[in-house]
């Protein structure tokens, strides 16, 4: 074949404009930007009679060339050949209108040689740029161009005189192929997607028309097809396809499983699932465009979602557990998870809430705290009446007998009487200690910030360790806290002076917005939490927070010291 240069495209393809079912253009691909010398910003979205005036996609045959001029921004009219091809993705359909250059003039009274001339020109362009071949009557392949050979992957030589069985993927139903041949042999235009197989046996698909050739009485004496390669396209539509389907796939899952809704970056909601309907007892109706304040429990603090917003605000996901209030007043909990959906400048522009109700755990565990604050508060009560025993009766008795052992030793002299002085003395002060150890009088008496003075200056003076205390309470709190924070601070400081090798220490009591902080801090060994022994009493500490609804944090560093921070809300 004698092949020229008529300004083919370096790179492969039909230059496109896809437009959707309103008439407005979708997309302009390279090719048909550089075939119309636009900006294809300026159109796109645009009708697509501003680029190709008094064009009616809707009114074009599928598949049919027509005639047509373009019209760029700078005015200049472009003859060109067009073909509509229709496509669906996702349920909505678009057309595909195909252009080539037209010379724009009718064949009609030309010179012959000029009409061979126009004639051996539009062969090369179909050749450069598709795939041909054309078959007799009973579908004998009588020619094939080389993009033909490329693509099966046959030689010219093997495809002549064959018919298309020869490609023939085995996809398609015997009724397709029927189709397809009923309608060209009644003389009509056959458009579709083929999927064939080459020599080597791989696939490839090929966007194909078939145009039959007819005799003066109508009938076909041979066919022309058309293929264009559409084999990436296909891929990418059923990777779509697949997508889809595995999107539809988990989004049943979440709705089958775990409650569901989407907002906007207003937080306003946008969709929800039935079960988020079931558990708010709201309607569908009652929800979209209201925000979560609708189903605000009024449990949570200001801060906690203030935190939340801040989280999921800077593209963060934000995890956490929250009561809710349905519509009916019933309260409940849910287990969420809110994903940050991000746009191209990384800010959120919806986010999706996903949920698991928890109320029955909630339940148990409330009940369980509540079982372990009654056994605290009963295991304080113990410790003060024992103490109290100590204190007022043992400690007491011992002093009348350490009183009748002075009277003695006033009136004899004996070096046992000495003995049992001082032997006595020791064990009033050991009682007196294990008193205080069990419960200090002075906090039931005069409050926390006194007991814990009290206990940080016989703490120091027994071990050492100098303690820094800072207090800003000026008030009293109820019993239980007071207990609380005094046992926690008594426990820090132990492991502190256990474990810790420091000789100094701090206690930092304060009042904040939402309620009391406490935090003990020291600079000494630290530790690996995974490795402490079970006697070290962090677990104890956090029982004992979360019995007055607070929260125990403790950090940690090898050489660098320990934190214990005590979170107590109002």
């Amino acid at each position: 074949m004698n092949k020229r240069n008529h300004g083919v495209g370096e790179t492969p393809g039909d230059a496109t404009i896809v437009v959707n079912k309103d008439g407005n253009i979708h997309s302009i691909n390279e090719k048909a930007i550089a075939l119309l010398n636009i900006n294809h910003v300026k159109f796109v979205g645009k009708d697509i009679t501003i680029l190709l005036p008094g064009l009616d996609v809707e009114l074009m045959v599928e598949g049919n060339i027509i005639q047509h001029f373009a019209t760029n921004e700078e005015g200049k009219k472009i003859p060109l050949y067009i073909r509509k091809v229709l496509v669906s993705i996702n349920e909505q359909e678009y057309a595909i209108l195909t252009l080539h250059r037209s010379n724009n003039f009718s064949m009609t009274g030309m010179e012959p040689q000029k009409l061979l001339s126009e004639l051996l020109d539009i062969k090369f362009a179909l050749d450069e740029s598709t795939i041909v071949a054309i078959t007799d009557q009973t579908g004998k392949i009588k020619y094939v161009n080389d993009k033909f050979c490329q693509i099966s992957k046959y030689t010219e030589s093997e495809l002549i005189g064959q018919d298309h069985r020869i490609i023939n993927s085995g996809y398609h139903s015997k009724e397709f192929m029927r189709n397809l041949w009923r309608t060209i042999a009644n003389g009509h235009v056959w458009h579709g997607e083929i999927k064939n197989k080459a020599k080597d046996g791989t696939y490839y698909w090929v966007d194909t028309t078939i145009v039959p050739f007819l005799t003066k009485e109508g009938k076909p004496y041979q066919y022309l097809a058309i293929r264009n390669e559409i084999t990436e396209y296909k891929f990418v539509l059923e990777e779509l396809q697949r997508s889809m389907q595995e999107l539809i796939d988990i989004k049943f899952a979440l709705d089958e499983s775990t409650i569901v809704a989407i907002t906007d970056k207003q937080g306003k909601i946008t969709y929800v699932n039935d079960k988020f309907v079931a558990i708010s007892k709201y309607s569908k109706d009652e929800l979209i465009g209201q925000k979560h304040s609708i189903i605000n429990s009024g449990f949570h603090p200001h801060s906690f979602f203030k935190d939340l917003w801040k989280t999921i605000g800077t593209g963060n996901v934000w995890k956490g557990e929250i009561k809710n209030k349905a519509k009916d007043g019933t309260y409940y909990w849910v287990d969420t998870t809110i994903v940050p959906f991000l746009d191209d400048s990384g800010k959120p522009y919806q986010y999706l809430a996903i949920r698991s109700e928890i109320t029955k755990r909630k339940q148990i565990e409330e009940e369980l705290q509540h079982t372990l604050t009654r056994i605290i508060d009963v295991q304080e009560e113990e410790r003060k009446r024992f103490s109290r025993e100590l204190h007022d009766g043992i400690g007491q008795n011992l002093y009348s007998h350490l009183i009748t052992i002075n009277r003695l030793s006033t009136e004899l002299e004996h070096p046992l009487l000495d003995q049992l002085q001082e032997e006595a003395t020791d064990i009033i002060q050991d009682v007196r200690d294990f008193s205080w150890e069990l419960r200090p009088s002075v906090l039931d008496d005069l409050g926390l910030v006194p007991a814990i003075r009290s206990f940080l200056n016989r703490y120091s003076d027994n071990y050492q360790i100098d303690v820094y205390f800072e207090c800003s309470l000026v008030k009293r709190f109820e019993s239980n806290i007071e207990i609380t924070i005094y046992r926690i601070i008594q426990e820090a400081l132990t492991n502190v002076r256990k474990y810790a090798n420091v000789d100094q220490a701090a206690v930092t009591i304060r009042e904040t917005e939402d309620g009391v902080r406490v935090l003990i801090e020291d600079k000494g060994k630290g530790f690996i939490r995974g490795e402490l022994s079970p006697g070290v009493g962090i677990v104890s500490m956090e029982e004992r927070a979360k019995s007055v609804g607070g929260e125990l944090y403790v950090n940690s560093e090898l050489d660098k010291g320990t934190r214990v921070v005590l979170e107590i809300p109002y």
